[in-house]
């Protein structure tokens, strides 16, 4: 399936995913939110894909919302708005990209070589990890445009960077520099730029060459689903009856014997039809 905002290229295990608007700076559209949610339900679905890389054409990330428009375009019931939530599709509906990416069974990898303003910074946070090259910038503007922020991303950037950080960038609304970023937390490095699209790829050939797909799905789930619990009574009832599972299945003894044998693994389950009987616990 071609896109007409993305660009959607598979190497092997890793499967990069482009905002291909070069000529607005990848400026987010409706269109674009509905293809990243497709692309991530895709790659969820394949397989043989093991890692997402999301990053942007040209010299930007994502600048934000298209507001070529003009000043309506926000308003959900105009033609051609950018409103992230649409009336028919309430927030809070766990629609859209964002279910999509939170939902996802593999980990995502965002390569910001830009601009990340507004949505285009919040659609980066339901990822597990951001890196981005030195020139980059973060803006939650929000404040600034009359808006709140969305995306969820009052629920994603205080668990990822504090309240208190994300406080202050959210309520300033200033533009803030990628080693502002990396001191905060945001991002886990800076790369020269033109470093930023092959690390991102060391790091997700890291992932894909050494660790069991199954269990990559299920990792990423219990982090993001217990960081902010109030105790580990839940989590306890979690991983260890998926543990006591996982340790009777054909990973875990690929997995011993690669280690004992001193060689790469070949991880036989996958995550289309190897998930244990506990998954989505939450929906017990």
């Amino acid at each position: 399936m071609a896109y007409e905002t993305l660009l959607y290229e598979r190497d092997g295990p890793i499967l990069t995913i482009t905002l291909n608007r070069p000529d607005k700076l990848n400026a987010y559209t409706a269109a674009m939110g509905a293809e990243l949610e497709d692309a991530f339900r895709r790659a969820d679905a394949d397989d043989a894909v093991r890692v997402v890389i999301v990053t942007g054409a040209g010299r930007g990330f994502c600048a934000g919302a298209d507001i070529s428009g003009g000043a309506g375009a926000f308003d959900a019931s105009a033609e051609g708005s950018v409103a992230f939530a649409a009336p028919d599709r309430p927030r809070g509906s766990g629609a859209g990209f964002v279910g999509a990416i939170w939902n996802c069974r593999k980990p995502s990898i965002a390569a910001v070589n830009g601009a990340a303003v507004g949505v285009g910074a919040t659609l980066t946070l339901p990822m597990d990890i951001r890196i981005c090259a030195e020139g980059a910038r973060y803006g939650f503007v929000f404040a600034r445009r009359g808006l709140v922020p969305e995306a969820g991303s009052a629920w994603f950037l205080p668990r990822l960077v504090g309240l208190p950080q994300a406080l202050r960038w959210c309520l300033s609304g200033r533009l803030v520099p990628a080693q502002e970023a990396l001191a905060g937390g945001l991002v886990s490095e800076v790369t020269a730029p033109e470093a930023l699209l092959a690390r991102a790829r060391e790091i997700a050939l890291e992932i894909a060459e050494n660790t069991a797909p199954v269990s990559i799905a299920l990792t990423r789930q219990m982090l993001w689903r217990y960081a902010g619990a109030p105790d580990p009574f839940g989590l306890l009832a979690v991983d260890g009856a998926m543990s006591m599972e996982l340790g009777a299945g054909l990973d875990v003894r690929e997995g011993v014997a690669a280690f004992l044998e001193k060689r790469r693994p070949e991880f036989p389950g996958k995550v289309s039809t190897d998930m244990p009987s506990q998954y989505p616990w939450w929906e017990g």
